[in-house]
């Protein structure tokens, strides 16, 4: 089953929050259950290397979700224009903004302090901060200490922890 996107026409699985092609919410609030949302893997490790972007979409703090592939969790990005990615383990003197402990980010190779995501000049980037299993955005690692421009729909793997970037358009 799915849900056809009432802005563009896109087809989305049942259970998507926002349209991947605009951006469009696509239910709402009332009586919001979770489910989990399955993609292909097959078709994400076959997927073509430099994908065709369309033009970045402008965003703000408040628009700007990440959607934990694993377990479908939605996490919003509001309050700050950085927020550091990565675990929290004992003894830790320094800790990440955005702690993905609760979702086995240890077995998946999350480091301590993986990345940062930056809304910076109205458009959403990543850096990796020198992570021990690097950082890729659909499939293309990126290099360390380099912002790298973050669309909307995009697969940001940390190590083997997969989140997808929700860019709502207003």
């Amino acid at each position: 089953m799915s849900v056809v996107c009432p802005n563009c026409n896109n087809e989305e699985p049942e259970g998507a929050i926002f349209c991947s092609e605009c951006g469009t919410k696509l239910i709402t609030t009332d009586g919001l259950s979770t489910a989990r949302i399955q993609i292909n893997s097959a078709r994400l490790a076959n997927a073509d290397p430099a994908p065709k972007q369309a033009a970045p979409i402008p965003v703000t703090e408040a628009q700007v979700n990440l959607h934990i592939i694993r377990t479908g969790q939605i996490l919003p990005l509001i309050g700050r224009e950085e927020f550091t990615l990565g675990r929290i383990s004992q003894g830790q003197s320094i800790l990440p903004d955005i702690d993905l402990s609760p979702f086995d980010a240890y077995s998946q190779g999350v480091s301590r302090l993986h990345a940062t995501l930056k809304i910076r000049e109205g458009y959403l980037y990543i850096e990796d901060l020198g992570s021990s299993n690097g950082t890729r955005v659909n499939n293309v690692k990126i290099p360390a200490h380099n912002d790298h421009l973050v669309h909307h729909g995009d697969v940001v793997s940390l190590g083997r922890f997969k989140i997808q970037a929700l860019i709502r358009q207003d």
